[in-house]
Parts: structure tokens; C-alpha cells; sequence
């Protein structure tokens, strides 16, 4: 876990969803394979030859753009499936419940943090994919906003769900702290946005984000201290 930029005041932590607020490798695999074959459905193409051009995008913009990464959802865009329609694939494609179940260690963390912080969720997924993931997680209650793919209709890294969700917590960007386990896509834009931000390495560091918190001086000493 490494922090940066964190502000002297914190108001509220952005949380990404996936990857981020539980570790499952195999979903996480079928949220990129499950649109990939249905655009190859589409295209008439095998689902091995869509995967190839899809992995060929993301290494083609990776070396236009000092190799930064890009999210599904802009590649998607850019072969020509609108975020509309990426949206709806996703909410008739994903199905959390059967990958996820509740989680009491991270609903213990997140509810120490919901004590001092407005706690968001920022996602690529579409609001309502987010609502169920949180739900079989067992966490739902401690967030106060989610902002989907289907909120703003840009994908991250994009500043519009940022705001948003700073919006929501009532909090400036200034007193936000972005987490999550990408750092093209959920930390460097917050950054430049004046936010701090937390990079994880899934959710065994969200177990620990509030000793974490606790020892650079942001809340105090936890419950198990």
C-alpha cells in the first residue's frame, strides 16, 4: 500500500470497486471476457481473435501514451461500442453473487472508516452492478455514494466521476483521497485533481487502510490498536 499526495485534512476516501474492494481473479477475468465474447458474437469473429486485437489496442495506446493503461470500457468506445452499450452489457453479463460472498473483515475496516470519512464508490461498472457487489459483500451500509459507469457515461481515468463523487461525499477535491489498485486508472488523474491517493494491492491492504490512516495522522488509533 502506498500513499500519495495525502492531504493534511481527509473528508472522504473514493473507493474503486473491483479488484479493490474484494480480490477475486476469476471474476475479474470474466469481466473482460464476457463483453469480449459478446462483441465477438457481434462481429462474427472467433473469441480468440477479438481477445488479440483488444490485447493489441491496449499495448498500441500503452506506447502512444508513456504506457499508461486504458479501461475496457474506452477500448470499447474506440470499436465503436458506445459506454451506453457497454453499460448494458454489462449490467445482463455480470453476476457478483456468483463469484462474491460476504466479507467480515472488510466490513470491519469499512466501518471504522465510516466513522470519520464519507466512504464512495467510483466504478466502471455500471451503478447497479456496484449496488450488488456491495450487497454481497456485505458492505453496502457504510457508503453514501456510488458513481457508476452509467453516472457519468465517461469511463475512468476521467475527472467527471471524481467530481462527482466529491460531489456527493460534500467534500472538495482537496480533502478526497482516491483508492484503488490501478494507478493510471484510479490514482494519477485524482492526483492532478489535487486529491491524494492510496494505491492497493487488492483487498488485503483495505483490511489494514485504517492503521494506515492512523499512522500518517489522518484518523485515530483503531478500535484493535
Amino acid at each position: 500500500m502506498t500513499g500519495y499526495n495525502l492531504p493534511a485534512l481527509c473528508r472522504a476516501l473514493l473507493f474503486d470497486m473491483d479488484c479493490t474492494l474484494y480480490t477475486h481473479p476469476e471474476y475479474a477475468q470474466a469481466q473482460i471476457d464476457l463483453p469480449v465474447a459478446r462483441l465477438a458474437e457481434l462481429r462474427g469473429k472467433s473469441f480468440d481473435e477479438v481477445s488479440g486485437e483488444v490485447a493489441d489496442f491496449r499495448k498500441k495506446w500503452a506506447a502512444k501514451n508513456k504506457g499508461q493503461a486504458i479501461s475496457l470500457g474506452n477500448i470499447f468506445a474506440a470499436f465503436g461500442i458506445p459506454i451506453q452499450e457497454s453499460v448494458r452489457w454489462r449490467e445482463e453479463l455480470y453476476q457478483p453473487e456468483s463469484y462474491l460472498s460476504r466479507d467480515a473483515r472488510l466490513a470491519a475496516s469499512l466501518q471504522e472508516l465510516s466513522a470519520h470519512f464519507a466512504l464512495a464508490v467510483v466504478t466502471n461498472n455500471p451503478a447497479a452492478i456496484a449496488k450488488r457487489t456491495l450487497s454481497v459483500l456485505g458492505v453496502s451500509d457504510f457508503f453514501c455514494a456510488i458513481v457508476g459507469l452509467d453516472t457519468c457515461f465517461v469511463s475512468k481515468p476521467d475527472k467527471a466521476p471524481f467530481n462527482k463523487a466529491a460531489e456527493l461525499c460534500k467534500a472538495d477535491a482537496e480533502a478526497c483521497i482516491s483508492v484503488g489498485d490501478r494507478y493510471d486508472i484510479d490514482i494519477a488523474l485524482p492526483l492532478d485533481m489535487g486529491m491524494g491517493g492510496i494505491l492497493v494491492d487488492g483487498v488485503k491492504d483495505v483490511y489494514k487502510l485504517p492503521d494506515f490512516l492512523h499512522a500518517v495522522g489522518l484518523m485515530p488509533p483503531t478500535s484493535t490498536a
